[in-house]
This record gives structure tokens, sequence and C-alpha cells, in this order.
């Protein structure tokens, strides 16, 4: 089969692997059906030593099983369906809690043995407690939004969750990325009715204006942080969604959250140090949460709005694309020329 890795920063490559095959009785194989580059993975692609081993990428799919192992009881050969960027066992007292990132058995695609996505088939370990069948073949009107439920709509979603948005809270969203986005359509989805959205980029903040957005900021640094504050009396936002993960930006959601606020990070954090004392959240009362969102434990509460058409988050998918093609995607993302590739094996 032919399948996506990276050899170092730039260096991304297609080759011709052979077939994943059952490994334990847990394992499921699933033929790739839509996967797409995510803005994380860009991270690597600027970032990665050159190797003489490339790395297989990819982390977000959906798909129809095409094999099982003899202990897999949830899904069966034809179905469809959704891969979450993390795998998990479904029963550890983390999955239990809805914290399946933490899995004490599960892991990550691309490590361990486990190829990624952005190719043509994967083996899917912990089968029953990954994978989630969808209710629906494979109808191409709705691939699209199936696809952000593998991880950018869930880790959309974990932003405003964890933040516990609602109708009483002010938010704002830093990054008009596809994370971005899926931060502005959950916290319209949870009530928010004051969303400010912190982006550059037009076509993308008018998405996020259909999205819920109801105020776009295009400043950075202070004078962005002054014209949110603004907008809010003054006070800043009851809750801050910063969904970029680079320095600047958190010390962004540090100057727009107002005291007794919640900054909720799910940007994949490129740095080490972040101000956390006195004069920046300890006096305030500023609570900081986020994380690796645990897309599997949100994606039976969100596929029914995908399902009948209230949410259509596919729209943050602008260029599709083959497989052949996953080198260009990654360089158009780079270039800003896509917002969010998908990719038809």
């Amino acid at each position: 089969m032919r399948a996506t890795f990276m050899y170092g920063a730039g260096d991304v490559r297609i080759e011709t692997v052979p077939d994943p095959s059952i490994i334990q009785p847990t394992d499921a194989i699933v033929r790739v059906v839509n996967t797409c580059i995510c803005g994380s993975d860009l991270h690597s692609y600027h970032q990665r030593p050159s190797t003489g081993e490339g790395t297989s990428m990819g982390h977000e799919f959906i798909g129809v099983v095409e094999d099982t192992g003899t202990a897999v009881t949830t899904v069966k050969r034809g179905d469809f369906v959704i891969a979450p960027f993390a795998w998990s066992d479904g029963t550890c007292e983390f999955c239990r809690e809805g914290l399946q990132t933490s899995c004490l058995h599960g892991g990550f695609w691309n490590a361990d043995g486990v190829g990624g996505g952005q190719a043509e088939a994967v083996r899917v370990p912990l089968a029953d407690g990954t994978l989630v069948k969808v209710p629906v073949g494979e109808d191409p009107a709705l691939l699209a939004s199936l696809l952000t439920l593998s991880d950018v709509l869930g880790t959309g979603y974990h932003a405003a969750k964890s933040a516990r948005v609602n109708g009483r809270t002010t938010v704002t969203v830093i990054g008009d990325g596809a994370v971005g986005l899926m931060a502005v359509l959950s916290a319209r989805r949870l009530g928010a009715e004051q969303i400010i959205l912190l982006g550059r980029h037009k076509d993308r903040t008018d998405l996020g204006i259909e999205f819920g957005a109801t105020h776009v900021v295009a400043e950075r640094g202070e004078e962005g942080i002054a014209m949110v504050r603004e907008l809010t009396g003054g006070h800043g936002t009851h809750t801050v969604l910063e969904a970029v993960g680079y320095q600047d930006a958190y010390r962004q959601a540090v100057g727009v959250v107002r005291p007794g606020g919640t900054i909720s990070r799910v940007g994949v954090p490129q740095y080490e140090d972040a101000p956390i004392g006195f004069g920046s959240l300890f006096g305030p009362n500023i609570t900081l949460t986020g994380g690796p969102a645990p897309v599997r434990a949100y994606i039976e509460e969100l596929l029914p709005d995908v399902l009948d058409g209230t949410i259509n988050p596919g729209r943050v998918f602008d260029r599709t694309i083959g497989l052949d093609d996953v080198p260009s995607g990654y360089r158009a993302m780079d270039s800003r020329e896509a917002l969010k590739v998908l990719v038809r094996p």
C-alpha cells in the first residue's frame, strides 16, 4: 500500500510499504476513506530533524473495517468507522472518566509500531475501545464533517467544554486555523452569545463569523488585547480558547482573560515556560485548563448534530487531494494557501 512518511523538515514522501495485518486479537484493519493534514503536522514539517528513516504521518481518518482480530466484538468487516487521534481500550480508569488520551494501555498513531492515517490502510490497536461505528455508509455529503470528529471538532469542543462555556460566558478564540474555527462553532453550540475571534486571514475569519463569531480582531499583541478589552467594557472575556500553541498566543490569552476567568489551551504548546505567577494567573484567580482532547469521549455527543446537519464542521476543508499529492498539501498549508487539506487515498 501507499503511505506518507516524513524524513525531516519539509521532506514528505509517499512510499510503498507492506499492507497492515492483524497482530493482536484486539486489532482491526481499516481501509482509509478520508484522511487529512493537521495544523499540528506542520510543527514536524518545520522542525523534524533529518533522519535516514522516515516517520509515518497522519492521525485523523475515517474508513471501512476490512478485518478484525478474534477478540473484537463491537465492529465487523464492512462497518464504516471514525478513528480518534489516540487509540484506547475504553475500559481503564481514565477511559471510564472520559480521558482516553491518558489510557493506561493506549497510545498515538505513528509510534510503537502503529502506522499513521495518511495511508491507504491502518492497523488499529484496541479496536473495541477506539473505533466508533457510524450508522450511515460512505455518504459523500457527510464525509468531510465526519472526518472532523477524529480530531479538530473534538479538539475545539474540548477547549470550550474545559472552559465551561455556556450562555452566560463571553469567549475569545485565539487562532483562525481549523481548531480555532471549531472552537468558535463549539462555543456557539454551547450557547455563548459574544465570541471574539482573533485572526488575520479574512477568508478564515469570514467562516468564523458563519460559525458564530460576533467580532473579529485582526490586531495582535498589546493592540489586540486593547481591542478585546474595549469590546468587553474593559474587563476581558470570561473564557479564552487558545488554539495556536505559540507563546505569543498564550501571552495574548493572559492579556484578554477576565478576572476569575479561564484560559483553555488546545494548541500544542511549542514552548516550555509560560507566565503563571501572581501577576498573570494567581492574583486575578485565573484557571488554566485544556490539553490533548479526548475526542473519543465526545464523538457520540457530537455525531447526531453532524448527521442531521445542525452543524457542518467539514467546511474547514478547503482543498481536496489524492494521497500522491500529500507533499504539495503540506506546502499549501504551510504557505497558508489552504486552511485544511482533505486527502482521498
